[in-house]
């Protein structure tokens, strides 16, 4: 499966995002997932299987536990492919952060000429 086949699905985005944080019980992403989405729990753990098998997270044992992490791997492939469209985004926030700059300059200029009046 492509990383973005699996990236494609809200629930697995977030199962990610939530990994990002630290390592996870299966049952504090089931939590959350069963919260936000509203899917059963083997809903959740279909998805945790899809990310397992895929690469994007890895299981652990600890006693009647399973903790899910990030596996990076993946993930970096994912930003070596977008690596081709960054400078489509890059020059606009260089742009933005120029005119912010800007703003901040001037805000600070008009500050200064109102304490000298």
């Amino acid at each position: 499966m492509h990383a973005f086949d699996i990236l494609g699905d809200p629930r697995r985005r977030r199962i990610l995002e939530l990994l990002a944080d630290g390592e996870q019980t299966s049952g504090a992403i089931t939590e959350v997932i069963r919260a936000e989405f509203g899917v059963s729990q083997p809903a959740v753990s279909q998805h945790l299987r899809v990310l397992r098998d895929s690469g994007f997270a890895s299981v652990r044992a600890e006693g009647a536990r399973r903790l899910y992490a990030v596996v990076p791997a993946p993930l970096r492939e994912v930003d070596a492919w977008l690596d081709r469209f960054r400078r489509f985004w890059e020059q606009r926030l260089d742009a933005l952060e120029t005119e912010l700059a800007r703003g901040r300059r001037a805000q600070d200029q008009s500050v200064k000429e109102g304490d000298q009046a």
